[in-house]
């Protein structure tokens, strides 16, 4: 294609050339018919000067028209010259045409059948990743199903461990309250609640986590794309600040983790004695001046984005509310950390007259908790509307959009977090505001460490003197629950060990061929190169045996040293041979195998590559799975309510129609009644005035 570049080229400026010289050609033709006309006129005026005789204005005609001839046989002549080097430049130009379109055919063909082969391969291969796709895929559907039931399971066997604890405990409490002389109240926290506080505040971490991360990618996508151009230094070090999140946030979880590991049925859980609550509250205040240092660029980076020459006036107050609301989460983590600390410090909720402020502390720590859901959740409906109207611009990308996706969905997470743990403490408030777990006798003071290690004394004596009274029961479970228990555990184990079975000889089977086939490549190769040296040490023996008989053809003892010759030469090129053989062996193995680790390793930076692209869209798969997860949990709520009044519209609507029905019943008795007693009425309204008739008749029948 490069020289095919070249001959345009080439062609072209023969093209301006003969261009030139064609209009030098018609400049020259114009000339030639000018001095002709020149001519034609100074010959007439020469035979019309010699009817009038010779003068000396003739001589001057003459010499101009000596010059005027000279000066049109130059021109002639370089016309001439001019048309040769045409005709030959037209020549040239054609063979070159001819010659490259030959060579442009050639190299079509040659494209063609490349092309072919490369697209057999590619269908080849296509056919082969998607078939280990389908199997990889089946394979990962049948290990999550085996990890559901052993997580099932497992869970089983801890609800019924923590039933166990439960028991023991109760039994513990019992123990001490019969024999412990210190009067106990009700714990601070215990395992349970701690596990559950635990639970909210991971998912808290994971929410912040992806929200920073996802923030730090749009720093890095809008305004500008920094694939393309530089972002701005405001940026850049907000990004660079977002890069540190994990270092601010991953403590809280280490925290709560060692804090919920420090709290088991043998210690004494309150303010006092918890000594891990101070490491906690390190890690908030941390995590809260984090927040602190990369409010300011989140703010500028706003106000950058309002700067932006697409931003509508929509979009500049959506910035504007997001600004408030990132201040007021900010604000909102510093009370929380404020109301931690106060709570890792016991000694400072005491008043001096024995009274406590650790209920205050806990009632508004709820409060805050319930605040930030709110600005949360605030912030992410205003996100919710910006990216809808990021949506709208002509400029969005697709990874813009991506990104926008993801941060919601984070902030979903995030809402949803805030909001278990703000009910969760809401429901639990009673349990966190009462007075603190043990004291000492007269409920006076607070408990110290060592107080709380005596009493942990007294209650292990006890526990040991119950359990030495009490004959110990064997445990054991019920048969059906047994063996149910074994059936599940049976199915399980069976199909995990077949599975892994299959992978593991799955696995053999393509490490095995994989071999095969670089073995069957390397003897190929080798096969080659000993071809290639065999058909070379035959010419050269032909060549030698060829001298050997020009040189020794005269007489048979001539011969006869020519074959001892040609013998000791064939000895030593085979020895030279077989060298050069070993030597060409190791190199070509050598060589094969460093082409092999280089083939490996950009395949296994394309499959890395690949990877990453695939984690990231299962992640944000995932993410979206949980949010229809939440959505339809959510309907489903919404839609028992509603089967719930149906219901009890129902209900109302048929004690109305009973109630409407008795009424009629009772008034059309009523009307009976009535009817009955008008007809008596009217019966003896008749009766009375036939009475009357007949009193009115009497005093006439006695007059006659």
């Amino acid at each position: 294609m490069k020289e095919k570049e070249t001959h345009k080229q080439s062609l072209r400026k023969v093209e301006q050339e003969m261009d030139s010289l064609s209009f030098r050609n018609q400049q020259l033709a114009k000339r030639v018919e000018l001095l002709q006309e020149e001519l034609a006129t100074s010959q007439a005026k020469g035979q019309k000067s010699k009817n009038k005789g010779d003068s000396p204005s003739q001589q001057g005609l003459q010499q101009t028209q000596v010059v005027f001839d000279e000066d049109l046989q130059k021109k002639i002549q370089e016309n001439e010259r001019l048309h040769i080097q045409f005709y030959e430049a037209d020549e040239q130009h054609r063979q070159q045409e001819s010659q490259l379109k030959v060579q442009l055919e050639e190299l079509e063909r040659d494209h063609e059948q490349h092309q072919a082969i490369v697209d057999g391969l590619t269908s080849k291969y296509m056919d082969t990743i998607e078939r280990l796709q389908s199997v990889q895929a089946r394979l990962e559907v049948k290990a999550q199903t085996l990890e559901r039931e052993s997580n099932e399971c497992r869970v089983q066997t801890e609800e019924c461990q923590q039933q166990l604890r439960k028991c023991q405990s109760e039994l513990n409490r019992q123990v001490k309250q019969s024999s412990c002389v210190i009067q106990e109240k009700v714990p601070f926290n215990d395992t349970n609640v701690a596990g559950q506080a635990l639970g909210f505040v991971q998912d808290i971490v994971v929410a912040l986590l992806n929200f920073h991360s996802y923030t730090e990618q749009r720093v890095h996508i809008y305004p500008l794309d920094s694939s393309i151009e530089p972002i701005s230094p405001l940026n850049q070090k907000f990004s660079q600040y977002l890069h540190e999140n994990a270092a601010y946030v991953r403590p809280l979880e280490e925290g709560l983790v060692q804090l919920h590991q420090s709290i088991t049925e043998d210690t004494v859980t309150v303010l006092e004695t918890v000594g891990k609550l101070k490491d906690f509250a390190e890690h908030f205040t941390s995590y809260t001046h984090f927040l602190q240092k990369i409010l300011p660029y989140q703010l500028k980076s706003l106000e950058e984005e309002c700067r932006a020459p697409l931003c509508t006036s929509s979009l500049i107050s959506k910035n504007q509310e997001l600004q408030s609301g990132m201040k007021r989460i900010t604000s909102v983590f510093d009370k929380l950390h404020r109301y931690i600390i106060l709570l890792a410090l016991p000694s400072e909720l005491y008043h001096p007259t024995g009274l406590t402020y650790s209920s205050a502390v806990f009632t508004q720590l709820a409060a805050c908790l319930h605040s930030l859901h709110d600005a949360i959740k605030e912030m992410s409906k205003h996100y919710s509307q910006k990216a809808g109207l990021e949506q709208q611009l002509p400029t969005v990308t697709q990874k813009l959009c991506t990104t926008n996706e993801c941060l919601l969905a984070s902030l979903g997470m995030l809402t949803n977090s805030t909001d278990k743990i703000a009910t969760f403490f809401s429901n639990n408030l009673d349990f966190f505001t009462s007075s603190t777990g043990y004291g000492p006798r007269g409920g006076v003071g607070v408990l110290n460490p060592l107080q709380a290690e005596s009493m942990l004394g007294n209650k292990k004596k006890a526990s040991d003197y119950m359990q030495a009274i009490r004959k110990p029961r064997a445990e054991s479970v019920p048969y059906r629950e047994a063996l149910l228990n074994r059936r599940v555990l049976t199915s399980s184990t069976e199909s995990r060990q077949g599975l892994t079975q299959q992978v593991v000889a799955s696995q053999e089977k393509i490490a095995r061929l994989e071999q095969e086939k670089e073995h069957w490549l390397l003897e190929t190769q080798l096969g080659r190169v000993r071809l290639e040296k065999e058909s070379q040490r035959i010419q050269d023996l032909e060549t030698q045996l060829s001298s050997a008989l020009e040189g020794g053809g005269g007489s048979p003892v001539a011969r006869h040293g020519s074959d001892d010759t040609i013998g000791l030469v064939d000895l030593c090129t085979r020895q030279d041979a077989l060298v050069r053989d070993e030597e060409s062996r190791e190199q070509l193995i050598k060589t094969h195998y460093m082409a092999r680790v280089g083939e490996l390793t950009t395949q296994l930076q394309v499959s890395d590559s690949k990877a990453v692209n695939f984690h990231a869209e299962c992640r944000a798969l995932a993410k979206r799975l949980a949010l229809a997860e939440k959505s339809r949990e959510t309907l489903t709520e919404e839609v028992k309510l509603a089967n719930q009044n149906i219901t009890r519209l129902q209900d109302e609507l048929a004690t109305t129609k009973r109630s409407y029905k008795e009424q009629l019943s009772m008034m059309s008795d009523h009307l009976c009644s009535m009817n009955e007693t008008l007809s008596k009425q009217r019966e003896e309204i008749d009766i009375l005035k036939l009475s009357g008739k007949v009193q009115n008749k009497v005093p006439l029948n006695t007059l006659w």
